[in-house]
């Protein structure tokens, strides 16, 4: 079961430490056989096997669903869902895709927010578990919010793959354009872990848009299982071919500690991109639980601020803050910069919004996240 709950750090400071972990040790026989990968795949003999492997591992809607979707009465046959708070700020929206299938998303309508922000969430979450999450977000940030669900996902309809997610997330881009008449410069995409599939995807194609923000993002599907030295034409979401593309501010944000997407992803990423922001390592971080940190949302609000600044004075990049000898500085977790902003807020947090937990068998093995449990050990094993 996913669990929210908002923490005041003024009264209860964070135990940060992850209560989930995956030891992955590449014994030297793995190593091999990932030389012999590099050396003898082809597209046309390996292609649809590795691809079907990347998806498969990317893939894990809740069963069942978190959430219903039913028609209100009350609002004129306008959707809402049940299992959580009835809210006059948030709408729910049934999508059509250019795939043919029925989306679900919602929308949170924060008081004159100048910017909107459309959230594409992890690989095993879906609205219902989102939801508190996105009111939460929309209303520290003072942004208008829409996350949407993955065909396949919830009350979608389909079934989840990468040229779906990217049907999806136009869907959903559609709808902000033509519905409530946000403009790409009012736009940030934010994609957390797989969703960075989709965001920057999306991105790559919308050169005036606000922001981008990648939470835990991966360089490839296959790079997360292998670490690869090339990119592979059977590969899904190639994130490492078309960060170069997106013109807009990045952030990325991502854990020193994360065992299912390295922080060489993030890393690697930030390195890569055109308008560098100020990045967050969270030390200490993991995968699923970057929320738990103050740094996290003080962090992001601040790029949040920073970027419509920018927006409103020049069409110029978001600087990036150098050392002494010209190189990129990031932010720290724990840093005076992390702290600057937001000092009062309270944070939102979430055990796992894109890993299902399994009880560990053995008392001295850690949890695994849903992400790298024995799904993905055994394809790393063949």
């Amino acid at each position: 079961m996913f669990v929210h709950r908002i923490i005041d750090f003024e009264t209860d400071p964070p135990n940060p430490t992850p209560q989930f972990s995956v030891q992955i040790q590449r014994s030297e026989d793995q190593k091999y056989r990932q030389s012999l990968f590099e050396s003898n795949v082809s597209d046309e003999k390996m292609g649809g096997m590795t691809s079907s492997i990347a998806a498969k591992f990317a893939f894990f809607p809740p069963r069942p669903s978190s959430y219903s979707v039913i028609g209100d009465e009350s609002r004129g046959g306008r959707f809402l869902i049940p299992e959580v708070p009835k809210r006059d700020d948030v709408d729910v929206l049934k999508l059509r895709t250019r795939r043919g299938n029925e989306i679900v998303a919602v929308h949170v309508k924060y008081p004159k927010a100048s910017a909107t922000l459309l959230y594409s969430h992890g690989n095993a979450a879906d609205l219902g578990q989102m939801f508190e999450l996105f009111v939460k977000l929309s209303a520290r940030l003072r942004i208008n919010l829409m996350g949407y669900d993955y065909s396949g996902y919830g009350q979608s309809t389909g079934k989840p793959t990468e040229c779906n997610t990217y049907a999806d997330i136009e869907a959903a881009y559609k709808c902000l354009k033509e519905q409530y008449g946000v403009k790409d410069e009012q736009l940030i995409l934010y994609g957390q872990s797989v969703g960075s599939g989709p965001t920057l995807d999306l991105a790559s194609h919308l050169p005036n848009l606000r922001a981008v923000v990648l939470h835990s993002p991966i360089l490839s599907g296959l790079r997360v299982l292998y670490p690869l030295k090339r990119t592979y034409r059977f590969d899904i979401y190639k994130n490492i071919n078309k960060i170069g593309m997106v013109n807009c501010p990045v952030l990325v944000i991502h854990g020193t500690a994360d065992e299912v997407v390295n922080c060489s992803h993030g890393k690697q990423l930030w390195e890569l991109s055109k308008a560098k922001y100020e990045p967050l390592w969270v030390n200490g971080g993991g995968h699923c639980n970057l929320e738990l940190y103050p740094e996290f949302i003080k962090h992001l609000k601040k790029f949040v601020l920073t970027v419509g600044k920018s927006k409103a004075a020049t069409n110029g990049s978001i600087r990036t803050t150098l050392n002494s000898n010209g190189q990129s500085k990031p932010i720290e977790s724990g840093t005076s910069d992390a702290s600057q902003v937001g000092s009062d807020l309270h944070e939102v947090s979430r055990n796992s919004l894109d890993s299902r937990l399994e009880k560990s068998k053995k008392l001295n093995k850690p949890e695994k996240s849903r992400m790298s449990t024995d799904h993905v050990e055994r394809y790393r094993r063949r």
